[in-house]
């Protein structure tokens, strides 16, 4: 968890550092409104849950928003294949930069994950991957495709699964 929080923190761009001092802005705005209205309860209630609404969902979805605008990429999976011999698996794929800027990084997460009969589960396994493993990509160009290689080792699920690939791109 602490190297995710050091990687979240080492790879926050101009952009997102504005988008989180707009939401603080407007935390604070809303929150000094909700005082001075605070004879009328429904307005003061309306701009506390505004504050705390731009405090938690501005920086969450923006974030989101923002870097799959700017890091646009297509990720495609074109070969899986299980090993006989060794207990292994190879994923082969395609990243593609999509956006208008060249990409200095990208990791490549691949997950695993159980497929069952049941509809709530099926949901439910893609959350908690029982194999991850992950590359990292430097210096992609715009509207360039790059293949990647990823070797899953001590892989020996004999039964049915699924395989998730995700990419985050800096």
């Amino acid at each position: 968890m602490k190297a995710n929080i050091q990687y979240f923190l080492h790879h926050l761009i101009v952009q997102d550092y504005i988008l989180f001092g707009v939401a603080f802005v407007l935390f604070v705005l809303f929150l000094i409104l909700a005082l001075v209205l605070r004879r009328s309860l429904f307005a003061s209630l309306l701009f506390l849950f505004l504050s705390f609404t731009s405090l938690l969902g501005l920086p969450t979805f923006g974030y989101k928003t923002m870097h799959t605008y700017l890091f646009a990429h297509k990720i495609d999976i074109t070969t899986l294949k299980a090993l006989e011999f060794t207990n292994a698996l190879i994923i082969k794929g395609e990243l593609s930069n999509e956006s208008k800027r060249n990409f200095k990084e990208c990791k490549i997460e691949v997950g695993l994950y159980k497929v069952a009969n049941n509809a709530l589960l099926d949901m439910l396994y893609p959350l908690n991957p029982f194999k991850k493993q992950s590359i990292i990509e430097l210096d992609i160009d715009r509207n360039s495709t790059v293949e990647y290689k990823i070797v899953v080792e001590n892989f020996n699920y004999n039964k049915d699964y699924n395989v998730s690939v995700k990419a985050a791109c800096q």
